[in-house]
């Protein structure tokens, strides 16, 4: 079932990323943000921070071989997801204790960060700078809409704290800038099942019935990939031209 399912989502996948120069920046990007921790903990070498794809290269057996070698006292994982979901965080800490569960090593995870004041303080800032922008080119009333990846229903009704950790990130911005207008929304549904919303579309479609210019924030990703170049910069910009939004920036 498994190869059929990337059979029937491979050619569309390609599409996808032919838009972008037929690849993906997340695994620069991330690299990026290791050297960068590494250079905050301090240049005495005991820390190194190692990068570890989910669904892509280095995957989890190849990092665990670099650790091995490396022979840590202790390891942090730091998943880059700032809510958690069993879908992400869940899904890749279970992934990585599998492989290195015979090293016997001490770990500890960074759990999540969605109300972290240095991510709250970097995202009002990101989004704070569209809106001066939208200002500066009068660009008249605006509403911020909070993106983020949804998930079907029925994992958030079994107890999946994502859709509750993404609201508080989207209270915290939005009571940091103190934004008037500002909704939560969620983008990238696959398959038939019902997924938590509303959505992204309908979120735009109804700012072009009031008239008012868009500013998205994907607040649940902090690397750029599809979901955010594809998706939100050129599918969605799509839209909301076609629905009347007056102007569409994305943070």
């Amino acid at each position: 079932m498994l190869f059929r399912s990337a059979a029937r989502r491979a050619p569309k996948a390609r599409g996808i990323y032919a838009q972008i120069g037929g690849s993906s920046p997340i695994l620069g990007q991330t690299e990026a943000q290791a050297r960068a921790l590494e250079a905050a903990l301090g240049s005495d070498h005991l820390w190194r921070a190692f990068v570890c794809m989910r669904y892509w290269h280095p995957m989890t057996d190849r990092v665990v071989q670099e650790v091995r070698a490396f022979a840590p006292d202790r390891i942090v994982l730091l998943p880059l997801y700032p809510q958690f979901s069993t879908t992400t965080t869940g899904s890749s800490v279970a992934a990585w204790q599998r492989e290195i569960d015979r090293l016997r090593i001490p770990t500890t995870t960074v759990c999540c960060y969605s109300e972290a004041e240095g991510f709250i303080a970097a995202s009002a800032e990101l989004v704070k700078q569209e809106l001066d922008a939208l200002d500066d080119e009068g660009g008249g009333k605006a509403r911020v809409l909070f993106s983020a990846h949804g998930l079907p229903e029925k994992i958030v009704r079994a107890g999946d704290p994502y859709q509750s950790q993404v609201e508080r990130t989207a209270q915290r911005i939005a009571g940091t800038l103190g934004l008037a207008d500002w909704a939560v929304c969620y983008q990238s549904r696959v398959g038939p099942l019902k997924w938590i919303g509303p959505s992204t579309h309908d979120e735009i479609a109804r700012a072009g019935r009031d008239g008012v210019a868009v500013v998205v924030y994907p607040l649940a990703f902090v690397s750029e990939h599809s979901e955010t170049l594809v998706e939100l910069d050129i599918e969605y910009r799509a839209v909301a031209q076609a629905l009347g939004v007056p102007d569409y920036r994305r943070a």
